[in-house]
């Protein structure tokens, strides 16, 4: 018998700005010493009054007085000359590479076992500098716990929504668990990003065997997490390229071909179709999709996609590009995403400012398909 209890954690949000994100952006330019109105007003230093953009709150007079916009052109153009073309190859970049690459973060719990009532406790505590899954730039984590080799049953904390350094407290009892058992078990922890759109997102994993550890008494433990191993198989690569046209306030994806994508029938093949999402502010404004590639899973596309894109919605938009099999008899599988903003991994947000930097010119990059 399986019993969860929750005790009462403290939530504990990080203040930080991302890498990429606008607000991280905006300090490195004012960590250079330049002048912020060059990137919020068009040459000649005057405010321009354009008209709301239908579906956008509009300001009230206030802000319209105080944060005027820029030009499409203008503002393109600065980005471009002194944002976007000053911190390439910056031992900043490279150490925030590094860290996207291989800090998972770590998690906090304690494991013992109560002879007197054949009961082993796990208690999940808290998880620190966990890596951002969504495109918001955070992540909402949860833990599963299992006692392997069985994966059949399984338990879960709550998820922590918006929170990198998660504080759960929970704790599971595993009752009427013979401590000769115990002992040949191996108590694993995934924590995952969970997703309310598909599939939730593996983030990291610990596994400790019990015949290691002394449950006689509590024992706690910091573990880093490392890269999950079930499902961790190269997932694919896609070819796409981005075409920003400042003039006419639009981006087009156009999806090339995808090479070496996971098997996911049971014939050891797929049938291949690819979702485009435009998403502004965590909210899905349109979608797009190719045509479906039967038994492929190295897919030609070919297809392209053009999305309308104000430039001051720009720094919040993000392109969801999800590769998904096809299957008539169940639910379609995903093969693998890529998120594409300011504040995605370093290869998405290379290409995005390379999108921006070669305004009207199609720009063409290889990315890896993500669980």
């Amino acid at each position: 018998m399986v019993q969860s209890h929750l005790a009462a954690g403290k939530l504990n949000l990080s203040n930080r700005s991302p890498p990429g994100s606008w607000d991280h952006v905006v300090g490195q330019i004012r960590n250079r010493g330049l002048d912020m109105k060059s990137f919020l007003l068009p040459a000649g230093g005057k405010a321009v009054n354009t008209a709301p953009v239908p579906g956008q709150t509009p300001h009230d007079e206030s802000d319209r007085r105080t944060e005027p916009r820029s030009s499409v052109s203008d503002l393109v153009n600065s980005l471009t000359s002194e944002m976007l073309m000053l911190s390439p190859g910056s031992e900043e970049d490279e150490a925030h590479e590094g860290c996207s690459r291989e800090n998972l973060g770590r998690i906090q719990f304690s494991v013992g076992y109560n002879f007197q009532e054949s009961t082993l406790t796990v208690k999940v505590m808290k998880a620190q500098e966990l890596p951002a899954k969504d495109f918001s730039g955070t992540s909402d984590p949860f833990v599963k716990i299992y006692l392997l080799p069985d994966k059949k049953h399984k338990l879960e904390t709550k998820v922590k929504r918006k929170n990198l350094n998660p504080h759960w407290n929970e704790t599971f009892l595993f009752e009427g668990f013979p401590y000769e058992k115990v002992v040949q078990r191996v108590l694993y922890l995934q924590v995952l990003d969970y997703d309310r759109f598909s599939r939730n997102d593996p983030i990291g994993e610990v596994s400790i065997p019990l015949n290691k550890v002394d449950l006689t008494q509590m024992q706690t433990f910091w573990k880093d997490l490392k890269p999950c191993s079930d499902g961790s198989g190269s997932r694919g690569e896609l070819l796409l390229s981005l075409c920003y046209n400042p003039s006419a306030n639009s981006i087009i994806v156009n999806i090339i071909k995808a090479r070496n994508l996971k098997a996911m029938d049971i014939g050891g093949t797929s049938d291949p179709y690819v979702k485009v999402w435009l998403m502004y502010k965590d909210k899905r404004v349109e979608k797009k999709k190719t045509v479906t590639k039967k038994r492929n899973l190295n897919p030609i596309f070919n297809e392209s996609f053009a999305f309308d894109i104000p430039t001051e919605k720009l720094r919040e938009t993000t392109i969801i590009i999800t590769v998904m099999d096809k299957d008539k008899l169940s639910r379609n599988d995903v093969i693998g995403k890529i998120y594409l903003s300011w504040k995605s991994g370093p290869g998405e947000v290379k290409h995005w400012k390379d999108m921006i930097a070669r305004p009207r010119q199609p720009v063409a990059q290889w990315h890896q398909l993500k669980a």
